[in-house]
């Protein structure tokens, strides 16, 4: 039986059993997840709510710890267990569950659930990293708000039966209702008021998890997944606000622990105040993943943010956007790295651009051009770097792009390819402007396709080479949307 097979018999396979507590409701409207691949485990996730969109954040949970039965099996029907437990969904913790699982073979699917109280939850399908150089089927995405439309595309995502999804940021939005409006105006409602304590993060995460679109791509693979902006607020920068306001980094501790609560991330990602997630995951000796945080370590923005012309202090060599001990565990693991390829997954673009037509030039400061010393030093890493690959998110859509040291030079040597995903969601239905798009890429001869809808990539990657399509959607202002392959590309490994 294939996923898809699969998910859609999952509902008659696991029937609910009769309940032995009172729980007045199917406490999993929140589905199942799970992330962090390893060759003999990984990560499973769920979170216990009853009425997901309770204005407290708590989901209508009792104000008690309950013990959560998980199974992991070799098989869909659940007739070979081969990992079981208990875990404590904790009312401190909102009754979110993270358990990591080991001891397992590598490379294989397996399938996992929950149950508490009588309630069984959906079945989930992960994977094992394989311990060899076997092929992987991954995806991309990133930036889906609520508001802006469907998630039509975390449906065609799913059907595609990636081994791996790679999230870059944006996976919630903090705005108030129609706080940020997109050209196709508004398709769905937050949650009241502007995320701004634990409650309010709570929530907001808990009406995006329950989508059902997201929870069918977050049931058939593993996640890696990193946070940007917004899951906190909009363009902050390390300890800095962008609307400075005195309590951030209480708020920012608060939406760091909801965004653990919600996502499939080991316990070590959460340390106090801090969220780690910038960490590697290796498929096998292929691929090796190398997630980046560029929000929390970063300096503020440079000559207050935005996208602006003549800021000479973006340029400074002291200005870091990953922080000096991140830079360390970037230089030390690309340089150690015995992978075929390096995919460094990331945030935001990291390829120069100019948004000004003509004369002059004018960047984005809160992209890699705010701290382009550093991404020069980045870049010159990644040359030394067997086959590097630079995934991006948050731009809003797809860019191809040659990365290079010298971005001015056309004869510099290209370093890299840059991948960077169109968002899911935020901004609407998206368009197909073919005057802007040939103004920009003559503007930036460097990148060589951009397109302004919505979708994700999907890529194959093996010893040889990674091919990449660019997944588009025509519309999510209203359901049903077929997913087209716009763009591929396909990157040959080089022969060493």
């Amino acid at each position: 039986m294939d996923r898809r097979s699969f998910l859609a018999a999952a509902s008659l396979l696991l029937l609910p059993t009769p309940k032995t507590r009172a729980l007045s409701a199917d406490p999993f409207t929140l589905g199942v997840a799970s992330g962090d691949p390893s060759t003999d485990g990984f990560v499973l996730w769920t979170r216990l709510a009853l009425q997901p969109l309770a204005g407290d954040g708590r989901g209508g949970m009792p104000a008690r710890d309950l013990d959560v039965d998980w199974q992991v099996a070799a098989d869909e029907r659940f007739a070979t267990i081969v990992k079981s437990g208990t875990a404590t969904a904790r009312a401190a913790d909102a009754h979110s569950v993270h358990v990591e699982v080991a001891g397992l073979q590598p490379g294989r699917d397996y399938f996992y659930r929950f149950k508490t109280e009588g309630r069984l939850s959906p079945a989930g399908r992960t994977r094992t990293a394989p311990s060899g150089a076997s092929p992987l089927a991954f995806a991309v995405a990133a930036c889906a708000h609520y508001e802006h439309g469907y998630y039509t595309a975390y449906r065609r995502l799913a059907e595609q039966e990636p081994d791996l999804v790679v999230f870059l940021g944006d996976y919630m939005y903090e705005y108030g209702p129609s706080g940020y409006t997109a050209l196709a105006g508004r398709v769905r409602t937050h949650t009241p008021g502007k995320c701004m304590t634990l409650a309010d993060y709570r929530l907001r995460h808990a009406q995006y998890k329950s989508d059902h679109d997201l929870q069918h791509a977050h049931a058939v693979a593993p996640w890696l997944v990193a946070f940007d902006d917004h899951e906190v607020e909009n363009n902050w920068a390390g300890s800095h606000s962008s609307t400075f306001a005195p309590d951030f980094k209480q708020r920012r501790a608060e939406a760091f622990r909801a965004y653990y609560e919600n996502m499939p991330l080991r316990r070590t990602a959460l340390q106090g105040a801090v969220l780690r997630v910038n960490r590697r995951i290796s498929w096998g000796t292929l691929a090796r993943f190398h997630l980046l945080d560029t929000r929390q370590f970063r300096d503020d923005q440079a000559c207050m943010d935005g996208v602006r012309a003549g800021c000479d202090d973006r340029l400074s060599a002291k200005r870091t956007l990953l922080g000096a001990d991140q830079w360390r565990w970037l230089e030390q693991g690309l340089r150690g790295s015995d992978a075929r390829w390096n995919l460094l997954g990331q945030q935001i673009l990291m390829a120069q651009r100019d948004y000004k037509v003509g004369p002059g030039r004018e960047v984005n400061l809160d992209s890699w051009d705010g701290y382009a010393a550093e991404r020069t030093r980045v870049l010159g890493h990644l040359a030394a770097t067997s086959n590097p690959i630079v995934l991006t998110g948050d731009a809003h859509m797809h860019h191809l792009a040659d990365l290079k040291t010298d971005f001015d030079d056309p004869d510099s040597p290209v370093v890299a390819k840059e991948l960077v995903t169109t968002s899911i969601a935020s901004d609407g239905d998206g368009y197909r402007d073919r005057t802007w798009i040939a103004e920009a890429l003559a503007e930036n001869p460097h990148i060589s396709f951009i397109d302004q809808r919505r979708g994700y990539l999907y890529g194959r990657l093996t010893a040889s080479e990674v091919s990449v399509d660019f997944r588009t959607l025509d519309y999510i202002s209203r359901r049903g949307a077929p997913a087209r392959t716009a763009k591929t590309v396909v990157i040959p490994a080089e022969q060493v």
